[in-house]
């Protein structure tokens, strides 16, 4: 148990200070010399959006390519599937004739 913890003064904060107007905040940025850490780091920041935008783009680029290879390798697939069932149909058709030609035959 913490006894003294009861006995503490609360601290009171002063009040929040008012917020500058546009007029302060724009000649605080016009005062401010090219070299602020403010316009360095926004700089920086610009050029690594540039790079994750640049990065993305290469991104999506490769993922169509493959998007297109796969799509290209589904319809050759397609095309094989549809002639391999019109030649099982054929082969069925063939079969069924032969079984009531054999059925004639016995009979």
């Amino acid at each position: 148990m913490n006894i003294g913890s009861k006995t503490k003064k609360r601290v009171v904060l002063p009040s929040r200070p008012e917020l500058p107007t546009v007029g302060q905040l724009l000649e605080d940025i016009h005062k401010a010399p090219p070299d602020d850490p403010v316009f360095s780091i926004l700089e920086k920041t610009e050029q690594n959006i540039k790079v994750i935008i640049s990065n993305c783009a290469e991104l999506r680029f490769q993922q169509s390519r493959r998007y297109l290879d796969l799509n290209g390798r589904l319809e050759e697939a397609l095309g094989r599937l549809q002639k391999q069932r019109e030649e099982l149909q054929t082969a069925g058709e063939q079969l069924d004739r032969t079984v009531e030609e054999v059925k004639g035959q016995v009979c």
